[in-house]
């Protein structure tokens, strides 16, 4: 009997080339790719309890506080990136293969503590979003206001892109990260494809 191989393929490994040829036909004006199966963890826990701390100190990032913040780190790196989802809520999201290292060592550093981990990784892909017409493609479908003062590196929101819910972070250098649950990513890519028309270079 033949062995047989399971092999995981993300929700818009279909779609690099085409993204490819955005970056091409905008001259760099517009660049989309895929990042595929990075970790991503929902944690739940009191902000001002000792399972907060003891969480920090685990990852070597902050935890946000408040509303539409994202801490990076540790120590200023893309390692992991937390997403203020709500007063007891967060998403952590790191390098793809991690999510169970990651998810273990935060449930030894919390303890008995009232908390939950829970691997979300496979709910959502992630897609990046960069070059200098990239805000204005994303505006061109959200109704935050995404000028650079208002929404620039560590700023994040829950919000709609052409319809679909995502989760948007602002990255360095004007970049983006958009997460989208899976089932939606198909139609988003094929939305910021066809948006990205406007930015193409004619020749």
């Amino acid at each position: 009997m033949a062995e047989q191989t399971l092999l995981r393929q993300s929700p818009l490994a279909f779609a690099a080339d085409r993204l490819a040829e955005v970056t091409r036909a905008t001259g760099g004006a517009v660049y989309i790719a895929e990042l595929p199966f990075l970790t991503q963890l929902n944690l739940r826990l009191d902000p001002k309890g000792p399972a907060a701390e003891a969480g920090a100190l685990e990852l070597g990032v902050p935890l946000p506080t408040g509303p539409g913040a994202a801490t990076s780190g540790p120590a200023g790196s893309d390692e992991l990136t937390v997403v203020w989802l709500g007063p007891d809520e967060w998403l952590v999201i790191g390098p793809p293969g991690t999510e169970s290292d990651l998810a273990a060592r935060l449930r030894s550093a919390i303890g008995d503590e009232h908390a939950a981990v829970v691997d979300v990784s496979a709910q959502r892909t992630t897609l990046e979003l960069s070059g200098p017409r990239a805000r204005d493609l994303l505006a061109s479908g959200c109704a935050l206001d995404l000028h650079p003062r208002v929404f620039g590196e560590g700023a994040s929101a829950q919000t709609l892109l052409a319809r679909a819910q995502v989760i948007l972070v602002g990255r360095r250098d004007g970049a983006f990260r958009v997460l989208v649950r899976a089932s939606f990513a198909a139609y988003l890519v094929d939305w910021l494809i066809d948006a990205s028309v406007e930015y193409r270079v004619t020749r």
